[in-house]
């Protein structure tokens, strides 16, 4: 995939030895932090026979919405979060046992965005891809098997949902599934966060702001609120946690294949100094050899092509060189990167 990240970005610091920020994680406060957004996330009703146009809506204005009546049981969720805790909570050093590789995709490290900033960011993560077996068994050799299930069961979940979402955005557009049959065979990853306890969160950051490469990204954020989107490119609007509510991101390859109809939303993540927050989140999106490119039936005349063909890989890759310009620089207009 091409995405090289340094060796000391992939290694988070042991954040429960820290008394104070250290200076590798100090940030300059954006000018945007001090323009609040009166208005709020939207929250969509899946069982709401007006969901479809509710849901264009939100992909239209915000690029982010969140969701209830999901059909998730909120019993597997909280047990995925339990398991996500008991990760976390395991000593610096047995986490180490499963360290991501600089190009690799499953495993423990920091954000995958850490080298595009010259600050590191107060979080860790833990990614698979299906099952986390081959890592689970390195961090508990006896003890392995009820986070596996869950995690599997939890991944399942998420496909279905996932598709079930896909399904109301494309017919929201007057599409349907036919459109996308490349997508009967889908790709997806789950990621797993953690926010330790921040001895100055005002100068420190989670997540810092970036658009997902996914199709669309399904999370699930405790009720230790920190995900924040970026509105009009000069407001942060938190996304506050809504009992049993899943949040929705709209992802780069969707903009590209909505034709620039459904906005990618740019968010970050910040800490705080008394909760331990953790997120868990599932990137959806195509094969990675398919071309993701505008659909036919949103093209005419008055509506040329925004984008050029693209693959999943090739973006990644592409984002990992130019990270937020990335599709800015695969517009038709942009010039600067062909892909072929």
């Amino acid at each position: 995939m091409n995405i090289h990240l340094s060796s000391h970005h992939l290694i988070p610091l042991d954040f429960k030895s820290l008394v104070a920020l250290p200076n590798s994680h100090t940030w300059a406060p954006s000018s945007s932090d001090h323009h609040p957004f009166p208005d709020s996330v939207p929250v969509i009703d899946l069982s709401d026979p007006n969901a479809t146009p509710l849901v264009r809506r939100a992909c239209e204005k915000w690029g982010v919405f969140q969701v209830t009546n999901h059909g998730v049981p909120m019993n597997l969720i909280k047990q995925t979060q339990l398991q996500t805790h008991r990760l976390f909570a395991l000593p610096r050093d047995q986490k180490l046992r499963v360290l991501r590789s600089p190009d690799g995709f499953s495993g423990y490290g920091s954000a995958r965005i850490s080298d595009n900033f010259p600050k590191l960011m107060w979080s860790e993560g833990f990614s698979m891809m299906g099952s986390p077996l081959e890592h689970a068994r390195q961090l508990w050799p006896r003890h392995h098997a009820n986070f596996c299930n869950v995690m599997e069961e939890y991944q399942k979940e998420m496909k279905g949902l996932a598709a079930k979402l896909i399904e109301l955005m494309l017919r929201s557009l007057g599409l349907n599934n036919e459109d996308v049959k490349w997508l009967r065979n889908p790709r997806s990853l789950l990621q797993l966060n953690s926010y330790p306890v921040c001895p100055d969160p005002t100068r420190a950051m989670g997540l810092a702001p970036h658009t997902d490469s996914s199709l669309l990204t399904l999370l699930y954020q405790t009720t230790t609120g920190g995900l924040q989107v970026l509105v009009d490119g000069v407001s942060w609007a938190p996304v506050y946690p809504t009992a049993d509510a899943l949040v929705v991101n709209v992802g780069d390859l969707m903009h590209i294949l909505s034709n620039g109809c459904f906005k990618s939303v740019v968010h970050r993540a910040i800490v705080n100094k008394v909760h331990h927050r953790i997120s868990i989140a599932y990137f959806y999106g195509p094969p990675w050899d398919v071309k993701i490119s505008p659909l036919m039936k949103l093209i005419d005349h008055d509506h040329p092509p925004l984008y050029q063909p693209v693959t999943w890989k090739e973006y990644l890759g592409y984002k990992a060189t130019h990270f937020n310009r990335a599709l800015e620089l695969i517009r038709n207009d942009g010039g600067e990167i062909q892909a072929n």
